[in-house]
C-alpha cells in the first residue's frame, strides 16, 4: 500500500472553517453535518456512536485508538506501525495510503492534558473525494470537542472528590482534637474558616440516595462559611461545622425546601470538643423527628458533670487517668481520641470517621480497658470512663470551673452524693413512674445487662422484644436516646448510681490507690 504522508493536517483537516462555514457554502446543508450536529446533544455524546456513525456514512470501516494502541471504539484495522507512531509522536498530522483493497486516511486524535494522542483510521474502498475529506475533517473536530468535554467532566469530579476528601481529613482531625492540623489545612483552601475557637455542628439526615445533592445544597447556603462533609459513617448524613450563627436559619430553609429532611445541631462548642458537638446534633435528630419543622438544636440541660463539686471531679478524674499518663503524649492522645468517639459511637462508626479499620479502634479501646484494669462490656464502667474523659476535655477549653480545693481520694460515690446530682437523677428517672408497664425497672435491668436485651428478658422473664419496646418507650420520655450508646444514654446510667439503682463500678481494682478501689483494713 503506497502512503501519503503529511507534516500538517491539512492533508485531511485543511479545509478551513468549521461546521458553519461549511453549512454557509450550502444553503442546502447536506444531511451528514446535521447528523454530525445532533452528536453533540446531551444525549448523544458519545465517542462510539460518533466512530459507528463515520464508519456508516462513509461506507467503510473506522477505528479509533488511543496512545498505548488500545481500541477505543470502532473496529479495529491492520495499520502500518511505523506510521502510527510518526502519527503519535506529533511528526506528522495525518496519512494516506491506497492499493488494490481501497484506500486509508488516519488522522491525529488530540488528547488535552495528556502527553500522547489518538490516531483516527478510516478504510473504505472508494477514493475520499472532497465530501468524504469534509466529513472526516469534521468528524475530527467533534471528536477532538467531545474528548475536551469529557476530560474537563473528568477533571472536575477529581476536582470535586479531593476537595470532599479534604473536608474529611480536617472533620477527622478536629475529631481527635487536632485543632492545629485541621487550621493549617483548612488554610490553603478556605482562609479563616477555623480562625475561631468555637462552633456548632449540624447533621442534616436525608435520603442516601440524595445525599450528593443536599451536601451541594449546604454548601450553597453556607459559603466558605462551613465545612460539608458527607458523613463517612451513615450514608444518609450530612456533617456541617460552622462559626457562623447565621448558618443554622440557612440550614433550615434548606429542610423546608426538602421534604423527608431532618436537621440536628449542637450548641456551641470549642473546636476541640466537635466530637462532642457531633454527639449532641445526632441526639438532636431524634427530636427533630417529632417536630413539626423537621429541625432541632440539641437542649442545654444540666448535665450530672455540671452538678458535681469541679475541685473533686477534676482531682477524680486526674487518678482515674492517671495510668494513660506514663505513654508518650501522642499515643495517649491518640488512645484518648479514639476512646471518646468509640464510647459515643459504634466501633464501626468511629472507625468510619476517623478514618481507620475498626479493627484498629478496637485495639486501642482494648488497650485502654487494659491500662484502667476495667471492662468496657460493662455500661455502668462506659458511663463513668465517659464521664471522666468528657471532663477532662471540659477542663481543657475552660467549661468547667477549676475553683476550690481537691478532696483528697474523691470516690465516684462521692460524687454522686451531692444533693444538686441527686435532686436531678430522681427528677430525671421519676419520669417514668407514670407508665403502667414499669419502664423504670425495664431500663434498669436493661443497663445492668449491659444494654442487651436477651439477658434483661431472662432477669424480668419477658420477651426480649418487650424490652426493646420499652427501652424504645422511655426514650421520649427521658428525651434521651438509649438504644444507639452515648452521652444520652451514659447520663441515664449515672442517675441510676446516683439514686442507688445500680452498683458502683469498681475501676483499677488492682490498684489499691485507685479512688474507687476495696478499701482493705
Amino acid at each position: 500500500m503506497q502512503h501519503a504522508r503529511g507534516e500538517e493536517k491539512g492533508d485531511v483537516a485543511g479545509q478551513e472553517g468549521g461546521l458553519g462555514r461549511s453549512r454557509a457554502a450550502d444553503a442546502r446543508t447536506p444531511t451528514w453535518a446535521q447528523e454530525l450536529l445532533d452528536h453533540l446533544r446531551p444525549t448523544g455524546r458519545d465517542v462510539r456512536r460518533i466512530v459507528a456513525w463515520l464508519a456508516k456514512t462513509l461506507h467503510g470501516t473506522a477505528s479509533l485508538q488511543d496512545h498505548t494502541g488500545t481500541l477505543v471504539a470502532g473496529a479495529r484495522l491492520p495499520l502500518d506501525e511505523a506510521l502510527v507512531a510518526d502519527i503519535l509522536a506529533g511528526r506528522i498530522a495525518s496519512a494516506a495510503a491506497a492499493d488494490e483493497n481501497g484506500h486509508l486516511r488516519l488522522v491525529r486524535i488530540e488528547q488535552p492534558h495528556q502527553a500522547s494522542a489518538g490516531v483516527l483510521a478510516v478504510a473504505r474502498p472508494e477514493p475520499f473525494d472532497r465530501r468524504a475529506s469534509d466529513i472526516l475533517t469534521h468528524t475530527v473536530q467533534v471528536l477532538e470537542l467531545l474528548l475536551r468535554a469529557r476530560e474537563a467532566t473528568a477533571a472536575g469530579r477529581r476536582l470535586k472528590r479531593a476537595t470532599s476528601d479534604l473536608r474529611l481529613a480536617i472533620l477527622q482531625l478536629l475529631m481527635v482534637e487536632d485543632t492545629v492540623s485541621a487550621r493549617r489545612v483548612a488554610a490553603g483552601l478556605w482562609p479563616g474558616l477555623l480562625d475561631t475557637e468555637t462552633a456548632c455542628v449540624y447533621v442534616l439526615e436525608g435520603d442516601a440516595a440524595e445525599r450528593d445533592r443536599l451536601a451541594e445544597e449546604c454548601l450553597g447556603v453556607t459559603g466558605d462559611r462551613a465545612l460539608v462533609v458527607r458523613c463517612p459513617a451513615m450514608d444518609g448524613h450530612v456533617i456541617i461545622v460552622t462559626t457562623a450563627d447565621a448558618a443554622g436559619e440557612a440550614l433550615r430553609s434548606l429542610v423546608d425546601r426538602n421534604p423527608g429532611t431532618l436537621l440536628g445541631g449542637s450548641s456551641r462548642q470549642s473546636l476541640a470538643r466537635t466530637a462532642t458537638a457531633y454527639g449532641q446534633a445526632v441526639s438532636a435528630l431524634a427530636v427533630a423527628r417529632v417536630r413539626p419543622d423537621k429541625a432541632a438544636v440539641y437542649a442545654e440541660r444540666h448535665h450530672p458533670e455540671r452538678l458535681m463539686d469541679p475541685a473533686a471531679l477534676r482531682e477524680w478524674t486526674a487518678r482515674l487517668l492517671r495510668p494513660l499518663d506514663t505513654l508518650p503524649h501522642h499515643t495517649r492522645a491518640e488512645l484518648l481520641a479514639t476512646t471518646r468517639l468509640g464510647l459515643e459511637f459504634t466501633a464501626v462508626s468511629a472507625a468510619k470517621v476517623l478514618g481507620v479499620s475498626r479493627n484498629t479502634v478496637r485495639a486501642r479501646m482494648e488497650r485502654v480497658e487494659s491500662l484502667l484494669r476495667t471492662d468496657f462490656t460493662d455500661l455502668t464502667v462506659r458511663a463513668t470512663v465517659h464521664l471522666a474523659l468528657s471532663t477532662q476535655v471540659s477542663f481543657a477549653d475552660g467549661q468547667v470551673d477549676h475553683g476550690g480545693t481537691p478532696q483528697a481520694r474523691t470516690r465516684l460515690g462521692d460524687l454522686l452524693a451531692g444533693p444538686a446530682l441527686r435532686t436531678w437523677a430522681r427528677e430525671l428517672l421519676g419520669r417514668l413512674d407514670g407508665d403502667a408497664r414499669d419502664l423504670r425497672r425495664t431500663l434498669r435491668s436493661w443497663i445492668a445487662a449491659g444494654g442487651n436485651a436477651e439477658r434483661a428478658a431472662q432477669t424480668l422473664a419477658v420477651h426480649a422484644q418487650t424490652v426493646r419496646e420499652h427501652v424504645r418507650s422511655a426514650e421520649p420520655v427521658l428525651e434521651r436516646r438509649l438504644i444507639a450508646s452515648g452521652s444520652d444514654l451514659y447520663e441515664v446510667v449515672l442517675a441510676h448510681l446516683a439514686t442507688g439503682e445500680l452498683e458502683h463500678p469498681v475501676l483499677l481494682r488492682d490498684n489499691p490507690g485507685h479512688p474507687d478501689a476495696p478499701v482493705h483494713g
